[in-house]
């Protein structure tokens, strides 16, 4: 029976339905390099605590069962023996010092053609990178390696192999973000095993840190790896003024452009305005973050010029485009008695999910999977099942009932999940545009004051994990210097967004006309100029460059070739379309602008009034 592993089965299926429900896109990236049959250990990023094995279980191919290491101790009782076993757990006593009881269990694993998944980081963090890769996968799969050697099975059993796995959340907290698991190529532990069985002094132990070191290397490649989080957080808003359709990104490139922006910025002497774009990018990044909002829901808003109140427009075009807001309005209200009710039933899911979260504010690595677990336990245990028998008690409790009770709760669970990702980006662009129509509209007194604004331009950082240790690996650019002072785990006080809106849309313009000045710089600069430090795998990827130097026109054609709206964010410094009005107060307080008094007009966004809806 244990054989069977039921357990495990069950859980894998609501690790799907979890997976399924929390993600837009779940996308699985060189797939058929994990093998179907043979002992396999993988090794796999661990950002997302509990969901990380989630993620990894219901992406597997060919449906392999996953056996995870388990505190031996937690075998001792006889029921949890066999929960924890038919799971697919492995005991492990991390206490024990002699490597052959150490992986006792994890050899039996393998020794039956089964697959070990590991998280070779030891416990789940959040940072700008990786921060640490431990040895004792290596060292797991090369004593097996070794005992496979010295007593063979006989039973035609296949070489150890490693596969690495890097796991890539676009936003790892966010409901309805993207997450893609790409398998990398197996690396084959036989490989390294005459330099492990050497008699030489500290053969085994560089043998294994070798070992390591390159399933290290592959990771980082297929990660997104920043030197600190200033540039990790301008990247992302670059990333994002970029490809302003959250969803455009093809995912299967993500992860090299993700990292093709981080290294723009991390070479602080790339261009004479280098340090410049990185703060503009910060501030707005954080000033969005401050007055709960996205680009991708500022850039579609259906705000015209015509609404600025400092624009000397008549009163009827005025009325006009106020009556298309009113318009949109009312057809998200029509929209909604058609999704009101999954709403309502969901609703407990929506609110104490959130509340989960706001337990895990400084772990950012647990809100996710805080939010999966509550709307899995509501869903599963109590809001499904009290649907189902209600339904089946309205049928007069028949078998044929029974059916159609289950039938019409699942479609309700499918039709929520379609149409709740349509809904709820209306329902923020609408809920936001009124937001800013009220900041913009309120007397300018009531902005916040400029000497309040600093706690609001610097993002939050979340704090630092004590199990954690920074790695050293020279692969990297070079560290770049912070702009501003750590905050780790201080959380701002909430300021109302009707009082940042101003701030948020000059914040915008300044980082727009940045980053365009930037790339035009890096497209068009003297050739010297134009080289461009990167992370090695992509300057020999792209660059054709061994020493980790890419041109900066290819970069630029490469991320024109992925979508980037490159040609978009230069007609928005024309000043055609969306307004800001007067962002810049006159008590700026001789903060000096890059944006000259007749820029201030609002930056046209992909979408128009007539589309709006």
């Amino acid at each position: 029976m244990t054989e069977a592993y039921v357990a495990h089965r069950i859980i894998r299926r609501f690790a799907h339905w979890g997976v399924w429900a929390f993600f837009t896109r779940f996308h699985v990236i060189n797939g058929e390099n994990m093998p179907d049959s043979g002992p396999v250990i993988i090794t796999a990023t661990h950002h997302n605590m509990m969901l990380d094995p989630a993620v990894l279980s219901a992406s597997v191919p060919n449906q392999r069962i996953l056996h995870y290491w388990s505190k031996a101790s937690l075998f001792a009782h006889p029921v949890a023996n066999y929960v924890l076993t038919s799971s697919g757990c492995i005991p492990v006593d991390r206490k024990n010092k002699d490597r052959m009881v150490l992986f006792k269990g994890t050899f039996g694993t393998l020794r039956d053609d089964k697959v070990v998944a590991l998280f070779p980081e030891g416990t789940s963090y959040t940072e700008p990178k990786i921060m640490q890769i431990k040895d004792g996968a290596a060292w797991a799969a090369l004593e097996y390696a070794k005992l496979q050697r010295e007593q063979p099975t006989g039973n035609g059993s296949k070489g150890i192999v490693i596969v690495p796995v890097a796991i890539v959340y676009t936003n790892k907290s966010k409901y309805r973000s993207d997450v893609l698991v790409d398998y990398g190529k197996p690396i084959v532990v036989d490989d390294y095993l005459e330099e492990f069985l050497s008699e030489s002094e500290g053969a085994a132990r560089s043998a294994a840190k070798r070992l390591a070191h390159d399933i290290e290397n592959w990771l980082i490649k297929s990660t997104v790896n920043a030197p600190d989080w200033d540039t990790l957080y301008s990247a992302r808003m670059a990333r994002d003024l970029l490809w302003p359709d959250e969803k455009s990104i093809n995912l299967t490139d993500f992860v090299d452009i993700s990292q093709t922006l981080v290294d723009l910025l991390a070479n602080p002497d790339l261009t004479p305005n280098a340090h410049n774009v990185k703060r503009r990018l910060l501030e707005y990044y954080s000033l969005l973050e401050s007055a709960r909002l996205t680009h991708s829901v500022l850039s579609s808003l259906p705000l015209p010029r015509t609404l600025d109140p400092n624009q000397p427009v008549a009163l009827p075009s005025r009325l006009y485009t106020f009556m298309i807001l009113l318009r949109d309005t009312l057809a998200l209200a029509i929209r909604l008695p058609f999704f009101l009710f999954p709403v309502v039933v969901h609703l407990p899911v929506y609110i104490l999910s959130r509340l989960g979260a706001q337990l895990a504010v400084d772990e950012v690595e647990s809100q996710a999977q805080n939010k999966v677990v509550i709307g899995l336990i509501l869903l599963v245990l109590f809001i499904y099942p009290t649907a189902f028998f209600l339904l089946w008690a309205f049928m007069m409790y028949t078998p044929l009932g029974a059916l159609i009770s289950a039938g019409i709760v699942w479609l309700l669970a499918v039709y929520h999940n379609r149409l709740v990702l349509d809904h709820y980006e209306r329902a923020k662009r609408l809920f936001a545009a009124w937001r800013v129509l009220v900041g913009v509209w309120i007397p300018k007194r009531w902005d916040l004051a400029v000497s309040a604004l600093g706690q609001y331009t610097t993002p939050f950082i979340p704090p630092e994990n004590p199990w954690v240790q920074p790695r050293a690996n020279g692969d990297e650019p070079a560290p770049s210097v912070a702009l501003s002072p750590p905050h780790r785990g201080k959380h701002r006080r909430k300021a109302p967004s009707r009082r940042l809106i101003r701030h948020v849309l000059r914040a915008r313009v300044e980082a727009v006309k940045a980053l365009v000045a930037f790339i035009a710089h890096i497209d068009k600069g003297a050739p010297e100029e134009r080289r461009v430090k990167s992370s090695k795998h992509l300057a020999e990827l792209y660059g054709n460059d061994e020493e980790g130097w890419r041109n900066g026109r290819e970069i630029v054609s490469f991320l024109r070739k992925r979508g980037a709206t490159i040609a978009g964010l230069e007609d928005s410094i024309r000043f055609e379309g969306e307004w800001v009005g007067e962002a810049v107060s006159s008590d700026w307080e001789g903060e000096t602008s890059d944006v000259k008094e007749d820029d201030l007009v609002w930056v046209p966004s992909s979408s128009s009034v007539s589309n709006s809806t």
